[in-house]
């Protein structure tokens, strides 16, 4: 799911540069490792009915490890983001995105710490709001 969805930056880079530079694949992992994380905690809410019909999730496959692993995903999507900041030279508004997000982040875990459904499906759904703030870092950085 994360390449699938991500796929459309490299895409769109060699459609506009013609290469495919340092910063894309920066940007392309940090997506496949973000969605990876969301789309965890979103297979964290039907966890128990996946598992009663048989469908594979990463959820059921991380197992117990499966908040330590979200935890990654997140540290090592932010931990990519500020590789490409420092590349792209952007100023401080991005920076401070970067700790909205990890703020973000630090909450999604405390929120799913007990597997609950509803926890994990609200975790799951404030992941627009750490998009949201980053692209305005972005933004602002230019």
């Amino acid at each position: 799911l994360g390449a699938a969805f991500g796929w459309s930056i490299p895409m769109a880079f060699a459609a506009e540069a013609g290469e495919l530079t340092t910063q894309v694949w920066l940007l392309f992992t940090a997506n496949i490792l973000w969605t990876v994380a969301y789309d965890t905690q979103y297979a964290m809410v039907d966890r128990d009915d996946d598992l009663k019909i048989g469908i594979k999730s990463t959820a059921i496959l991380f197992g117990e490890m499966d908040n330590l692993i979200v935890g990654c995903f997140q540290a090592f999507t932010l931990m990519a983001m500020v590789m490409l900041g420092l590349q792209l030279e952007l100023s401080w508004p991005f920076y401070l995105s970067l700790v909205v997000a990890t703020a973000s982040f630090s909450y999604q875990q405390w929120l799913t710490r007990h597997r609950e459904r509803d926890p994990c499906f609200k975790a799951f759904l404030s992941n627009h709001w750490v998009g949201a703030v980053i692209f305005l870092g972005i933004a602002c950085s230019s």
